[in-house]
């Protein structure tokens, strides 16, 4: 075997922490790529509970790549925690009940942002929240206590509330290359075959793989 069951809930028994979240999510609208992982000590298999605001009625996924690394007090806030504001108040009176729901607002009236969409192998550090509809590029790395509210480009460190680009991780022929790679696609062997390039300083060796 090459590596970890990505099937199984927690990959290494010993760190009891870490959990593939592909393997407990239970609603048909977060969509995870395998070996993505959440990181908590008190309660890593309930990722969900870290997504909220989620109506299926709304259509709005939660989209998450291959290898990403989650860390715990992240949250995904997605677009049925908007408010209408076209209307003189932003008040949610329909939720009230007492024949205040004749106010309902339609689809229309709200400011529904999409999918949001997190890359593959794709780092977010502790207490990051990421707002409706957000982008998180492909090797990208957000610093904790982040909000993220506007896309974040493909290999890129940012962080800061709200949430920018600090610096590029490569020069952009690097990164351009990396992107056409996709390792993340690779078969387990052939990752396991190279994991000394993936995983080295050396940024040359990437170039030197051969299938």
């Amino acid at each position: 075997m090459f590596g970890p069951d990505p099937n199984a809930i927690h990959p290494n028994p010993s760190i009891p922490s870490v959990c593939y979240i592909k393997n407990t999510v239970t609603r048909p609208n977060i969509l995870v790529g395998d070996y993505t992982y959440y990181d908590d000590p008190v309660d890593s298999e309930h990722f969900e509970d870290h997504v909220t605001h989620h109506y299926e009625f709304l259509g709005d996924r939660l989209i998450i790549g291959k290898f990403c690394a989650i860390a715990k007090g992240v949250e995904f806030i997605m677009n049925g925690a908007n408010h209408r504001m076209r209307s003189v108040t932003t008040y949610p009176f329909n939720i009230m009940g007492g024949g205040w729901e004749k106010c309902t607002p339609s689809l229309e009236d709200l400011p529904l942002k999409g999918d949001t969409v997190v890359g593959n192998d794709v780092w977010i550090g502790q207490n990051v929240t990421v707002m409706p509809g957000v982008h998180i590029g492909d090797g990208a790395i957000i610093a904790a206590n982040s909000v993220v509210a506007s896309d974040i480009p493909a290999y890129c460190i940012a962080g800061g509330d709200p949430c920018r680009v600090i610096k590029a991780r490569f020069d952009q022929e690097l990164t351009g290359y990396l992107l056409e790679l996709r390792w993340w696609d690779w078969p387990p062997e052939t990752i396991f075959a190279n994991l000394e390039a993936l995983c080295s300083g050396d940024l040359s060796k990437i170039r030197e793989i051969r299938f």
